[in-house]
């Protein structure tokens, strides 16, 4: 396995001190590496739109600004071609399927010590997928959780975004104000979702987007708009 010593990855995780253990491993198997934090999903996103050159992200599902899998899916949806790594505390089956069927490379448990992250993280480097030994991930997945997971991974970028934003019970126009976009762009863009999720509601899409995700994506009570 070879990894340049040139290779940029960012660490994204709210704990400064599981920040710290990441880059340890990272530090122990591409010593020259260059290595961004971030604490919140809006200094991922930022970060990620100055820096073009980014190899890796590693991404803990639970941080301010994302909760579960949207985070995850509005990265493979807005930077395809950067790998992302979830490295979580939840660490079941459900969750590491889910986290590689919305396209991550690789689900590292936190519980791991600085030797084993290494060593994951060298391995999705040289373009490998990784998963924890120990996980068996053959157990055929529930077929409407499938179809569901498949209309939400249609959802451009942007309307991710509002269906974060619904998910948190922000009215049309708060989540025009946070997006710096008219309220009837935020109305196309909630037709839409509706209309690729196969539901009728803003509520229906809130709970279709907190079953594909089980307690991973957070469900506040939506407000009508």
């Amino acid at each position: 396995m070879t990894t340049p010593a040139s290779t940029h990855l960012i660490i994204a995780d709210d704990h400064p001190l599981f920040r710290d253990a990441l880059r340890l491993a990272v530090a122990s198997v591409v010593s020259a590496a260059k290595i961004g934090e971030v604490g919140s999903f809006e200094d991922l996103t930022a970060m990620l739109e100055r820096e073009g050159d980014v190899d890796l992200v590693l991404l803990d599902l639970k941080m301010p600004g994302i909760s579960g899998f949207s985070g995850l899916i509005y990265l493979r949806a807005q930077y395809p071609a950067i790998p992302v790594v979830v490295v979580s505390a939840s660490d079941d089956v459900e969750t590491i399927r889910r986290s590689l069927d919305f396209g991550a490379s690789g689900f590292v448990p936190k519980r791991f010590g600085v030797e084993k992250l290494g060593e994951a993280i060298l391995r999705v480097l040289d373009g490998d997928v990784w998963v924890p030994p120990d996980v068996d991930l053959s157990a055929a997945s529930d077929p409407e959780t499938s179809k569901l997971r498949d209309r939400l991974v249609t959802l451009t970028p942007q309307q991710v975004r509002v269906l974060m934003m619904l998910s948190e019970g922000l009215l049309n126009k708060q989540i025009a104000y946070e997006l710096g976009v008219s309220e009837a762009t935020i109305k196309a863009h909630v037709s839409a979702i509706l209309q690729k999720l196969g539901v009728e509601s803003r509520t229906q899409a809130v709970i279709a987007a907190a079953k594909i995700s089980g307690s991973q994506w957070r469900q506040e009570e939506p407000i009508a708009s």
